[in-house]
């Protein structure tokens, strides 16, 4: 349909909340999977809505609420917990939350499976996240347990102000050893799955330094400015320099079965932000787990 005479110069999500009676945090999902087209162009949630402008929204089919499943989580150790906030260590192969086609083990099912209360705020799937690792990356994840916090964790990750630092063993050696890569991401335009550096894409910035150079790969620590999904591994995989054992952005299968990796060798290393109660500063870290640590075992020898 063409822009609704009333809508034009509204932002997306707030223009078609109003028109199609959704909130607009449903409204920004859909911007955010390109399922809001405006003139034939995939548009973000705070893009306006100009007059004359033929709109397309792709609705998903209906479904059955998730629910949130009391399930032990394997391996994933509290590192800090308190009234407002629980710090998890977060393995491989969980993930954040429930989600349409995930069946397997998630944090916050692990953190009510050990009688954790969460925050009440978010979908009722995520409540308590106030942001995500992906499935195959490992390490440091703070979730709400206060409304208070909740609140105040989401406005710091939105105003850039937590501290989220990840170590990657990326192939080959950066050249330079230390630096930024500002390069804005986007969906992958021959799939669905994956993301890529783009011209149209959303604002995307790392910084990265060199820890330790080996014949066939670098560690690096890494630090996000923004928290785009998929940065580090897209970021570096354009470089040439993916991560080690990332298979899904152009990773070398013979070193990474060199290495003994099933997975991209990137791991949530630190975690800094303001307490939402005092406002006291507190840094959190994680240890690598075996399966990364052997990979570097593996280079050192060599």
């Amino acid at each position: 349909m063409p822009v609704p005479d009333g809508l034009e110069g509204m932002r997306v999500d707030a223009g078609l909340a109003r028109l199609l009676g959704l909130s607009r945090t449903a409204v920004a999902v859909l911007t955010e999977e390109g399922a809001v087209l405006l003139d034939g162009t995939a548009v973000g949630k705070s893009d306006r809505l100009p007059a004359g402008a033929w709109l397309e929204v792709e609705l998903p089919e209906p479904a059955r609420p998730l629910t949130v499943e009391a399930q032990p989580v394997e391996g994933m150790e509290i590192l800090y917990s308190d009234d407002d906030v629980v710090v998890v260590d977060k393995p491989v192969g969980v993930a954040a939350h429930a989600s349409v086609g995930w069946t397997g083990p998630t944090v916050i099912g692990g953190l009510a499976a050990a009688g954790f209360r969460i925050s009440t705020s978010g979908a009722h799937e995520r409540q308590g996240i106030v942001h995500r690792l992906d499935v195959g990356t490992s390490g440091v994840m703070v979730v709400a347990t206060s409304e208070r916090a909740y609140t105040l964790l989401k406005r710091a990750f939105k105003q850039r102000t937590i501290d989220k630092r990840y170590h990657a063993l990326v192939q080959g050696h950066p050249d330079p050893s230390s630096g930024t890569i500002d390069a804005p991401i986007g969906r992958h335009r021959s799939n669905d799955w994956k993301f890529a550096v783009t011209s149209d894409g959303k604002p995307s910035v790392t910084h990265y330094d060199t820890v330790e150079a080996f014949q066939a790969a670098s560690l690096l620590d890494i630090h996000l400015e923004t928290g785009r999904t998929h940065q580090i591994r897209v970021h570096f995989a354009a470089l040439r320099h993916p991560c080690c054992g990332d298979l899904t952005y152009g990773a070398d299968p013979r070193l990474a079965e060199r290495l003994g990796l099933e997975r991209q060798w990137l791991h949530a290393r630190a975690l800094g932000f303001a307490h939402p109660a005092d406002g006291r500063w507190m840094e959190i870290t994680s240890d690598y787990p075996k399966d990364l640590q052997y990979a570097l075992e593996v280079l050192r020898s060599a």
